[in-house]
């Protein structure tokens, strides 16, 4: 292939045709790349050596309008689908339907089924279905666990020590060696609100209510449960859904006490979930029932009253077991994180992002950017230069840097906070960063 650099033809009137006069070309037998434009005048190239690269995290707010906090009055359930309400529940920071924004979600799961309908169509056999609870417990261990871990449930509650303990009115022991949580509690973040993952070391959940019988989830209940994440001291876990810290009591990232003696869920920060064991939620604020026991009421929003008329709270932990229906036991965590009280924040949570940066280190050397393209910089056909003084020693001011692609696509502009006085006597390095 032929590749013109120049040609000069020149028009022949007696044959009335274009001849060559002069050919300047050589032969191409290589790739070729369509040009898409070119580079301004003096455009200096940016060498490897003059661009570094890193990341930058970023943190924020991670509820409406990049709040930090939310407080526990703030706290109340969205509208949902009855049959979606069978799985989780949605909860928003307003009633206001126009300000109201879903926040995060919680579940609750089982792994036989209980608290969900079991029987279908039949009145007497249970477990002719799987219950919603069941398919929830079982979605998160597929999720959360190893293909080889999957199939025994999720072992939270073993890694604590406590055993036989009676504190503030509350007894229970930790779950043995090997023995599964049968019931969970999951907190599930929006993936729009905590960009990358969830800030770890920077969260604190206040958790309340009742610590049995029919007891008001405000004055007479529960001492509140602050819970955080021990990531400051502990190292990660990996699992198939990232790395993984335990949740244990204490506030941003300083517990109070080790996992090895009480551990009360796993986070995972890149997934925006906190799965907590029913088991050490239920033994610290039972609520209702005062150990964990089939039957009791469904859950509702805030608070309940049964069929005499009497207060009866469903902000605690101990679930409704009952296989007939949903019990709604997710709603013992709203409930839970609503009773933390007037004024008091529930929730301190900041997402995180990962955010890249391209540094170019653009030098003008003393030759170079002395003159302008301005065209009243110069005058005449001569393009001297308009400005006497200027002889010999033009002045220019840099206001701002372009940086072009090999095609010669202006891919972005930097501006100067100050215009930079810039003569043959001066150099300049000025650096320009790109965040995306």
């Amino acid at each position: 292939m032929k590749i013109y650099n120049e040609v000069i033809t020149q028009f022949n009137d007696i044959t009335g045709q274009w001849e060559t006069m002069y050919e300047d070309s050589f032969e191409h037998n290589g790739s070729l790349m369509l040009a898409q434009g070119s580079l301004p005048n003096n455009a200096t190239a940016i060498s490897a050596q003059d661009t570094i690269a890193d990341t930058i995290k970023v943190t924020a707010g991670y509820f409406t309008n990049g709040d930090g906090t939310l407080m526990a009055s703030e706290i109340f359930t969205a509208s949902l689908a009855d049959k979606n309400e069978n799985y989780y529940f949605n909860v928003a920071q307003s009633t206001d339907i126009n300000v109201a924004e879903v926040q995060f979600s919680v579940a609750f799961g089982h792994i036989e089924g209980s608290g969900s309908n079991q029987y279908g169509d039949s009145s007497n056999n249970p477990r002719q279905v799987i219950g919603e609870t069941q398919a929830i417990y079982k979605q998160l261990t597929n999720l959360l666990l190893e293909e080889t871990e999957a199939s025994g449930g999720f072992k939270i509650s073993q890694g604590g020590s406590w055993s036989n303990a009676t504190t503030d009115g509350i007894q229970g022991a930790a779950l043995g060696s090997g023995v599964a949580d049968k019931y969970v509690y999951v907190f599930v973040g929006k993936r729009a609100r905590f960009k990358d993952r969830i800030n770890k070391k920077a969260w604190t959940m206040i958790l309340s209510g009742s610590l049995g019988g029919i007891e008001s989830p405000i004055g007479n209940g529960s001492i509140p449960l602050h819970l955080t994440d021990d990531s400051a001291t502990v190292a990660a876990i990996s699992t198939p859904a990232g790395p993984r810290h335990n949740i244990v009591s204490g506030t941003l990232g300083a517990p109070m006490e080790p996992y090895t003696t009480r551990t009360y869920g796993w986070f995972y920060p890149e997934m925006g979930m906190m799965l907590f064991s029913g088991h050490e939620l239920s033994s610290s604020i039972p609520g209702n029932s005062g150990s964990v026991v089939a039957g009791g009421h469904t859950a509702s929003y805030a608070e309940d009253y049964d069929f005499t008329g009497a207060h009866v709270s469903s902000s605690g932990f101990a679930p409704n077991l009952n296989a007939y229906g949903n019990q709604k036991n997710a709603l013992r965590f709203v409930n839970c994180l609503r009773a933390a009280g007037e004024g008091e924040t529930a929730l301190r949570l900041r997402s995180e992002e990962d955010q890249s940066q391209e540094n170019f280190f653009c030098r003008v050397k003393a030759n170079q950017y002395n003159f302008s393209a301005n065209p009243t910089f110069t005058s005449g056909s001569y393009n001297k230069i308009r400005a006497k003084d200027m002889h010999g020693n033009p002045t220019t001011f840099i206001t701002g840097i372009g940086l072009y692609n090999s095609a010669g696509q202006l891919l972005a502009i930097a501006k100067l906070s100050s215009p930079l006085k810039k003569n043959f006597a001066s150099e300049a390095t000025i650096k320009v960063k790109l965040t995306y």
